[in-house]
């Protein structure tokens, strides 16, 4: 399975939040700093020494916001009384609930704590603006005509350039990482949630018609991405939909 946990190793970074072990993989690392790569070089045009800066500034907006996001997971699954891990590996993240403990079998219960990932990053997003409208400030937001009609192209200018371009990776992140991660494509959260909803709803055989949703939405979106030149999620997404034709393929009857 493509977002399985990766296997340990030496080169691990380990640390706790409260008492919830987190696990950093070496490959989270490369592939924040791959796909930070083209807006850092973008954003130096041409200062070698400021490519660092911005590099460093996306590598660290990304590994605080998928450990926020994992977070989420990890705390709501605290709150239904089950412990969790979490490893950040170069798909993203995962929130591992302990296999000791009893599972959640009750389907609401289940999506929340899905949603409460990416919750996590919405809410990030409304604590830094809130913020930076308290401190007065004016400030780029990625989906703009919402940042015009809020007003918050207005107030008075921030002067570091690297602040800038942190405020903005956060809130970009944050907001689109969010809403691609609800998309109903399994296992990512919106997958699991829309399983989830459709059991609720009374659908006889919910995860088979959430895979099956899984992929063409997956295949929607891996073709939209390469439309627009995004390779990376383009690939990602083909694994996705491919995987969940898989397990249609062997959790029933194969398609003829």
């Amino acid at each position: 399975m493509i977002l399985s946990e990766p296997q340990p190793t030496q080169a691990d970074l380990r640390f706790q939040i409260a008492d919830i072990p987190v696990r950093v993989s070496i490959g989270f690392w490369a592939m924040a700093a791959l796909l930070g790569w083209n807006v850092s070089q973008s954003l130096a045009e041409g200062d070698q020494r400021a490519i660092l800066y911005y590099l460093i500034a996306w590598i660290v907006v990304v590994f605080v916001s998928i450990l926020i996001h994992e977070l989420g997971h990890a705390v709501a699954y605290r709150a239904f009384g089950q412990s969790a891990q979490i490893v950040l590996y170069h798909f993203g993240g995962l929130a591992i609930p302990d296999r000791s403990t009893v599972g959640i079998r009750k389907p609401w219960k289940r999506l929340l704590i899905s949603a409460a990932g990416p919750g996590s990053q919405l809410l990030l997003v409304v604590l830094v603006v809130i913020a930076l409208r308290i401190g007065g400030y004016e400030f780029s937001f990625p989906i703009r005509y919402v940042g015009h009609w809020l007003g918050f192209d207005q107030g008075r200018p921030i002067d570091s350039v690297i602040a800038k371009v942190v405020i903005w990776h956060l809130l970009y992140v944050n907001i689109f990482w969010a809403a691609f991660n609800l998309l109903p494509v399994l296992p990512l959260d919106g997958g699991q949630i829309t399983r989830e909803a459709l059991e609720l709803a009374g659908i006889q055989d919910a995860t088979r018609a959430a895979q099956i949703l899984s992929i063409f939405a997956g295949a929607a979106v891996a073709w939209w991405a390469f439309q627009n030149q995004q390779t990376y999620v383009a690939f990602m997404f083909v694994m996705l939909a491919v995987s969940s034709y898989q397990a249609v393929n062997t959790s029933g009857p194969r398609w003829r």
